[in-house]
């Protein structure tokens, strides 16, 4: 797809499976009930107008489920991450409903968990309300900024209203509800039913809920046919097909601002990083022209510094908030992220490029970096420009383990992972320069990522030299000399001593 005529549902519908992510749900469960609700609304007969809102709003339903993370890691526990599909489907009237969700309440926390029904019953209905209403005026805010329309807005914000008048954040009964609220939430409920029990449990669920939380009329013209082929067809390329006209598109220069949104909606998952996503995306925008990145590439690059850490919404905010060292299963969640995000974004065409870039931003270029651990080879100047960029940017932002760092010490960090192979120069003088700071007049990183010690021994490595004499040379032992060797060998690709002098040479590095 050219990218100055993007479809805009394209990249929503890429970019709804991070809030997928973000509530704990099955992949395509909001792309699913997308579907739903635009066959909902033509059953109802509602002009096209009227079911465009209906898409986004149901589409994007969850635009604003990062904005309390924080807040319920802190009252229901680690795993509060878990409680939100249980919540999502639980009839706040349902006494018994609702106290199968005080069960889970601390789970995970161990000795703390009574700290945790503590805090929650402290709170009570107040602390209750405001983490709805947060919810509900952030995903109305972010709609705002991608451009949606106020109606679209209007139904973000009424997303947790009920029909019977017990809801939040307005207590808005019946027809006071956006249809596209009310249709959204018949469609939403359907499909996680369906995922649950089937057609039969879906029906039982609206024969209890019809008048109360939902809208019986829209209820009434529910029908089970209407999930039936959700599990055989491309529900991707169907609800793109299913946009009611006239689609939306959006200009190439606007796509930053659906980029900007999206950084704004993963970083709001903890305030350690809050501004973090757009602070990235500022840095590689003025280093880009430092590295002669035309328009296109610059673009690129930037709209990946917004979105590259889409995949941290796979991960619960307790993770990110962990004041003490990381466990291994944590470091797993954590390894995975630039993963989920590359993944997301691959969805779309428009975003393949970008996506390409995302998926590479905690690489190093020693290979020591992940998911992948690609190489120097490996690792596009847009990737490693953002590499860069992103390291700097979190040195200078508090951390629960670490305090902020100045600019100058964070910029003395990024030189030194530059000298110990791991960053590129050229891409740290830039982004450094555009963060003004002070870089020495000589800044180089080595090919491969290999450190300076490294090109010491490839050197010797090349002229013949037995591990004994570089042990002897370095003043180290044999074992560490021949440690060296099988890791630069490693780092390069090659086997053989000749091979490996070759390399030398078409790198330069013979020449001090």
């Amino acid at each position: 797809m050219a990218r100055d005529e993007l479809r805009l549902a394209e990249p929503l519908c890429a970019l709804s499976v991070t809030l997928d992510l973000a509530m704990a749900q099955p992949l395509e469960k909001s792309i699913r009930s997308c579907l739903v609700a635009i066959r909902l609304a033509q059953r109802l007969g509602l002009p096209a107008v009227e079911q465009r809102t209906v898409y986004y709003a149901t589409l994007l339903r969850h635009l604003g489920c990062t904005a309390t993370t924080h807040e319920e890691a802190h009252q229901f526990g680690p795993r509060a991450a878990e409680l939100r599909p249980l919540a999502e489907r639980t009839d706040s009237s349902d006494s018994r409903a609702t106290l199968a969700i005080l069960r889970q309440i601390g789970k995970g926390g161990g000795v703390r968990r009574l700290q945790y029904f503590t805090r929650v019953l402290t709170a009570g209905k107040t602390g209750e309300a405001e983490i709805l209403l947060a919810v509900c005026e952030v995903g109305s805010m972010l709609a705002k900024r991608l451009h949606l329309g106020p109606e679209v807005a209007a139904a973000l914000y009424q997303n947790l209203e009920r029909w019977d008048g017990a809801g939040s954040p307005k207590g808005l009964a019946g027809e006071e509800i956006a249809i596209a609220t009310r249709i959204a939430e018949v469609a939403t409920q359907a499909v996680i039913f369906t995922n649950l029990g089937g057609p039969e449990a879906v029906q039982t669920a609206f024969g209890k809920r019809q008048g109360g939380w939902l809208d019986p009329g829209v209820v009434a013209v529910f029908n089970p046919d209407l999930l039936k082929d959700l599990d055989t067809i491309d529900v991707w390329q169907h609800a793109l097909d299913a946009e009611p006209e006239p689609r939306r598109h959006v200009p190439a220069d606007r796509l930053d601002d659906v980029a900007r949104a999206f950084a704004h909606f993963v970083d709001l998952k903890s305030p350690y990083l809050f501004g973090h996503s757009t602070g990235v995306a500022d840095l590689v925008d003025q280093a880009a022209p430092k590295l002669r990145l035309d328009d296109d590439q610059r673009a690129i690059v930037r709209q990946a510094a917004y979105l590259h850490d889409l995949g941290r919404a796979a991960v619960p905010t307790s993770v990110w908030e962990r004041k003490s060292e990381l466990r291994r299963a944590d470091w797993e969640q954590v390894r995975l992220h630039p993963y989920h995000s590359e993944r997301i974004l691959a969805r779309s065409t428009a975003l393949e490029p970008v996506a390409a870039l995302v998926g590479l931003h905690h690489e190093r270029l020693d290979g020591s970096g992940y998911p992948k651990q690609s190489k120097a080879g490996e690792l596009p100047v847009g990737a490693r420009l953002l590499a860069v960029a992103d390291v700097y940017q979190a040195l200078t932002q508090s951390r629960p383990h670490r305090p902020a760092r100045s600019p100058a010490a964070a910029a003395d960090a990024v030189l030194a992972e530059v000298a110990a192979g791991r960053l590129d120069g050229d891409c740290a003088r830039a982004v450094l320069e555009a963060a003004g700071q002070q870089v020495p007049g000589r800044l180089t990183s080595r090919p491969a990522g290999l450190s300076e010690r490294e090109v010491q021994v490839l050197r010797l490595v090349a002229c013949g030299r037995s591990n004994a004499e570089i042990a002897r040379e370095l003043v180290v032992s044999p074992r560490t000399a021949e440690h060296h060797v099988q890791h630069i060998y490693g780092k390069i690709g090659v086997s053989t001593r000749a091979a490996a002098a070759l390399f030398a040479m078409q790198n330069g590095l013979f020449t001090p």
